[in-house]
């Protein structure tokens, strides 16, 4: 089995070196082997050098490189780098270190043993640590995923996550539009609807980023998930 790792990249010339060190360390259980899917999105700063670098000495990694010649969005690479992943999995992993590469375990034990067809990481749930960031982007977050459950009822706690792992035949099978940070609450929508889809949650780690450091989602596309979460679930259903 093998799992895919699709990593989205846009200006992450500070982080995107340790991440890809991170994933390519990783260990994975019963001898499950990975795919590093990088779609560089047009970066503008040093982010291409860093990732030459990491080619340079690592030639024998598993690794597609894709670029975008101008940047489109989180959705967009996202869609590029599902349709060249080869994986019987598909995990998201973004490249700022919020998220640990070592938790791909936790993600996998309840796909590889048969329960699961999705797993969300839940940022709120579990005793991993989470650094203490804006109370208002918390709310937000929790806000956003209550009224995504309105809408497709399912019980899950962190619908804004960016750490989720699909089996690959599901993911692929969605044909999904959106360009930019709506992605999560489309493809919540899109999966949510899939007759006898299992969808599981774990409690992960979050090293969260201030906006000095580097965040790069803001109150607006707040505005957008809520227009997103009306669009796939009342009036673009098909």
């Amino acid at each position: 089995m093998q799992l895919s790792v699709i990593i989205p990249v846009y200006n992450e010339e500070a982080t995107i070196r340790r991440v890809l060190e991170g994933v390519l360390a990783v260990e994975l259980m019963d001898g499950i082997s990975k795919q590093i899917v990088l779609v560089d999105d047009g970066s503008i700063d040093g982010t291409h050098h860093e990732i030459n670098r990491f080619m340079d000495d690592h030639p024998k990694a598993n690794l597609i490189r894709i670029r975008h010649e101008k940047n489109l969005g989180k959705g967009s690479a996202l869609n590029t780098g599902i349709k060249a992943a080869t994986g019987d999995f598909i995990i998201i992993q973004d490249a700022d270190l919020e998220y640990d590469p070592r938790e791909y375990n936790l993600m996998l034990k309840p796909m590889v043993e048969g329960f699961a067809d999705v797993v969300y990481g839940s940022r709120f749930v579990g005793s991993q640590p989470h650094r203490v960031l804006f109370f208002f982007h918390s709310l937000g977050n929790r806000f956003l995923t209550f009224f995504s459950n309105l809408f497709t009822n399912i019980n899950i706690t962190d619908m804004e996550s960016g750490f989720k792992l699909f089996r690959s035949e599901i993911l692929k099978q969605i044909k999904l539009k959106e360009k930019r940070f709506g992605f999560e609450a489309e493809v919540t929508a899109r999966i949510s609807r899939i007759p006898g889809i299992r969808i599981y949650e774990i409690g992960i780690s979050y090293y969260g980023r201030t906006y000095p450091e580097g965040k790069k989602v803001n109150w607006k596309d707040g505005f957008h998930a809520i227009w997103c979460i009306i669009k796939y679930n009342l009036v673009n259903r098909k």
